[in-house]
């Protein structure tokens, strides 16, 4: 046995609450790696509608690495929900045309935060809001209903509104150690193997692993 399919859509046989969102993202600007799950009793294969303000011609990308596990209701803000903010008003009266396309700003005139990335073995609590452009490091934690507007570091645990580092989840040698490993890139057959080892703490075992190539 190597664990479940990353193709499979509802990896958990008769649980579609629980989805792998690769096999269900149509938006080309939304890019999933494997394995990684959102849980939603409602709708778990909707998990598009809560990318919000996601415009084609903004062409900013939510990328979100494998082993993610994100919580229902979890929204992102792409970089189209953006006003211009360094005008007297910041309402859009360009969108309502009528005479007023007149003011349309450009592209450049906007706020613009880049791609949104959230890393690999990343979990992103219940109704968390992640702004745009936010980098979220691997193993990072992010706590119900937190707002992310600034980058999270890896392995740490963030929360509240907003989001502030509450501690890291190990010693920065042994986050060092997990950046360079990349367990998440070993083959199916390996993470199968080095379950015991992957859901534990024990330092020396992971060590070994790593040593071993096992």
């Amino acid at each position: 046995m190597t664990g479940p399919k990353p193709s499979e859509t509802h990896p958990m046989k008769g649980f579609d609450q629980v989805c792998y969102l690769k096999n269900v993202i149509k938006n080309p600007n939304i890019i999933v790696g494997d394995y990684t799950y959102y849980d939603d009793p409602i709708d778990s294969e909707g998990f598009e509608r809560n990318v919000l303000y996601h415009y084609p011609f903004m062409n900013d990308k939510l990328i979100i690495g494998k082993f993610c596990a994100i919580a229902r209701d979890v929204k992102f803000i792409m970089n189209g929900a953006n006003h211009k903010i360094d005008a007297f008003t910041t309402y859009p009266f360009s969108i309502f045309g009528n005479g007023w396309e007149r003011v349309t700003p450009k592209m450049d005139d906007l706020p613009y935060k880049k791609d949104t990335v959230i890393g690999n073995d990343v979990w992103i609590g219940y109704d968390s809001l992640i702004m745009p452009g936010i980098k979220v490091g691997n193993g990072a934690i992010i706590g119900a209903k937190s707002v992310i507007v600034k980058d999270v570091a890896p392995y740490s645990i963030v929360g509240g509104n907003p989001a502030k580092e509450i501690r890291k989840r190990f010693n920065d040698d042994f986050i060092n150690l997990l950046q360079t490993v990349k367990w998440w890139n070993w083959s199916a057959e390996r993470i199968t193997k080095n379950l015991e080892v992957l859901t534990s703490n024990n330092e020396l075992a992971l060590r070994k692993a790593i040593e071993d190539k096992i």
